[in-house]
């Protein structure tokens, strides 16, 4: 059974490859399909991993699952949220991003967040019933940039509670199973086997 994976993000992909491979799908990305982008307008995270979702039903015929997710600074109203992406874009990137939120936070002092994650499935025979999967991890920025290898977004500043390495600096199958994707995942593959 083919399921579409509604993101250009190589390392996502390959993080849901690896975990719904072994269910007998066969996982494709979005440039698999050459699949178009789409605005996210949504004001929630379930509101644009729905609007991702339906696009690519629409223009593939496949079964397709699509996430939206972002860093939720406590601090900053959660910001940058819904928007971390385009919110890194426009500070110039990663690491530049790093420097601009420890100067949003520098009188702060709670320096908490939490990573969100909403997976959205959606089937092409049943378009007004998206089917929602979401996880959290909660933790706290840190000021000091983890240089390990792993720098994947804000990975390298964060601090998942309970650890005292970032996610940038966690081995993958511990940040995996910690993740508010794996969370949200492991939701869906419950979902998936019943």
């Amino acid at each position: 059974m083919k399921l579409l994976i509604a993101t250009h993000n190589a390392h996502k992909l390959k993080e849901f490859r690896e975990i719904l491979a072994p269910l007998g799908y066969e996982v494709l990305g979005a440039d698999d399909v050459r699949l178009s982008d789409v605005e996210e307008t949504g004001k929630t995270f379930r509101e644009n991993s729905y609007q991702k979702a339906l696009h690519a039903v629409k223009e593939t015929g496949l079964m397709t699952l699509a996430d939206d997710s972002g860093l939720c600074i406590h601090a900053l109203n959660d910001e940058p949220g819904l928007f971390s992406a385009r919110y890194a874009k426009q500070n110039g990137g990663y690491p530049a991003v790093f420097n601009v939120l420890f100067d949003r936070l520098k009188n702060q002092k709670d320096w908490s967040a939490y990573f969100n994650c909403c997976l959205c499935l959606l089937k092409p025979h049943d378009l007004t019933q998206p089917l929602y999967f979401e996880g959290q991890v909660h933790g706290h920025l840190t000021p000091k940039i983890d240089d390990s290898i792993e720098k994947f977004g804000y990975d390298p500043i964060f601090v998942p509670d309970g650890y005292d390495k970032t996610f940038g600096g966690l081995p993958a199958d511990i940040k995996n199973k910690q993740s508010h994707r794996s969370k949200a995942l492991e939701k869906l593959v419950a979902y998936l086997k019943s």
